[in-house]
């Protein structure tokens, strides 16, 4: 089979997989020559990853609960309140940041384990618990929020997490030396990574790609990690909102690929039944994907507070659905046991690409949503055909 065969039918059967990267793709370029090349603008692309880190983190969490074919309504409101708790903790109590961030990460976890006690041992499904805990949430809210209306953070590093940039530490032609450093280790470890895998299933005697294709898998991805870097370090660099959402894509998509809960998590989504006969834990495995989808809603909370430098009494509105648009444009099954870490952060880029590029073109909010709902609606339709085609 010679190149541009295999590169076709690599490109048909793995269709939903690169749909997302194609997507991505014409959009940013579509919006580029609209704009005249502002929406490519290193300001632009920095404000648009900022805007959209809260939003990754939750779908990061979101794509794991819906592998195991649940849903979690209760994400936004939840990141709302822990990020008001937060607010008290550091305005009125006057704690340290290095305290109140561990202590809202675990209450999240406790939340998050709440939920999954319902849906794994008391049996109610998750669109009811979920929606429930939204309601009880968003009462919650308003009660912590009701005599002020907004609680004011003054705390600096705290503010920082959301709003400040990596250090310098020197320049090179105008360029963040930091943020070009980061930049390369990231190519580096996606590199190393990728070769890892290839050598595991050559190992196994797995099929794999050929090294042609193999090689111009990875100098289009470098190519790509490379451009938005330097874009960045044009700019004021890494923002430590981006820092901590690359964190949790690594975290996860190596505990997802990795590690022998990862398997089990898309054994339990593709059959429930089946993995329990196996000896895998449904009820364990429900409880920890529904922990840590509480643990991700306090990072979402505490990363919007930090960005809005304050609480508000309507933070947290329509995030859950955000971060479940994200995890459907990127490649989530409805059908649950299939998914990627890095499939949703794409959703996510490519949600708030359509937002960012409609502002900067003066697309009145209306059509905003209406065309957001359509692509949401278009990737769920394009999840369902191809499962027919395999079927």
């Amino acid at each position: 089979m010679n190149f541009f065969s295999e590169a076709r039918s690599l490109l048909k059967v793995n269709i939903r997989d690169y749909g997302m990267y194609i997507a991505l793709f014409v959009i940013m370029l579509t919006f580029s020559i609209l704009t005249d090349g502002l929406f490519m603008s290193s300001r632009n692309i920095s404000n648009l990853l900022d805007a959209t880190g809260y939003i990754a983190v939750l779908a990061v969490g979101m794509t794991l609960v819906i592998v195991i074919r649940h849903i979690d309504l209760s994400v936004g409101f939840a990141a709302g309140f822990m990020g008001a708790i937060a607010a008290i903790m550091l305005s009125q109590l006057g704690m340290p940041v290095y305290l109140t961030i561990p202590i809202i990460l675990v209450l999240g976890i406790v939340i998050g384990m709440f939920n999954g006690v319902l849906v794994a041992s008391v049996g109610i499904p998750s669109f009811v618990s979920s929606l429930a805990a939204m309601l009880i949430f968003r009462g919650a809210l308003l009660q912590v929020t009701e005599n002020t209306g907004t609680i004011i953070i003054k705390d600096k590093t705290f503010n920082a997490i959301g709003n400040d940039y990596l250090p310098a530490l020197a320049t090179v032609g105008g360029l963040n030396l930091l943020s070009l450093i980061i930049g390369a280790f990231v190519i580096l470890f996606f590199i190393y990574s990728e070769f890892s895998k290839r050598h595991q299933k050559l190992k196994y005697k797995f099929e794999v790609v050929s090294m042609p294709i193999f090689v111009v898998k990875l100098v289009f991805v470098s190519a790509i990690i490379a451009y938005v870097t330097w874009i960045l370090a044009g700019y004021n660099g890494f923002s430590w909102t981006v820092v901590i959402t690359l964190i949790v894509v690594v975290i996860y998509h190596f505990l997802t690929t990795r590690t022998v809960l990862g398997r089990h998590i898309y054994a339990v989504g593709s059959n429930p039944e089946a993995a329990h006969l196996s000896g895998i834990n449904v009820k364990k495995i429900t409880y920890i994907v529904f922990g840590s989808m509480g643990m991700l809603s306090a990072l979402s909370g505490i990363m919007y507070t930090a960005r809005l430098q304050s609480a508000t009494t309507t933070a947290g509105t329509l995030f859950e659905l955000d971060a479940i648009a994200a995890a459907y444009v990127g490649g989530v099954s409805a059908a649950g046991g299939v998914g990627k870490i890095t499939g949703s952060i794409i959703g996510a880029v490519v949600m708030a690409s359509l937002s960012s590029g409609m502002n900067l073109l003066g697309v009145g909010i209306s059509y905003q949503y209406m065309i957001r709902g359509a692509v949401l609606a278009l990737a769920v339709i394009f999840d369902v055909m191809t499962r027919k085609k395999r079927g």
